[in-house]
């Protein structure tokens, strides 16, 4: 596992992402955004960069 201390807040994500906070606990319950429940949703940097990666529109093929 990752430095704990390094993980982020749905409310740091949903500010990075310019998202509701709302949306991105949805975007978790649909594990869309994976995350870790220790007293609060935690996000690692690399699972949020892995789901922003994913969400390109591009051809990963060209």
């Amino acid at each position: 596992m990752d430095n704990i201390k390094k993980y982020l807040t749905v409310r740091k994500v949903a500010q990075k992402l310019e998202l509701s906070e709302e949306w991105i606990r949805d975007l978790i319950s649909k594990k869309e955004l994976k995350a870790i429940k220790i007293r609060q949703w935690k996000i690692s940097p690399r699972d949020l960069n892995n789901f922003i990666k994913g969400r390109w529109n591009v051809n990963k093929n060209l």
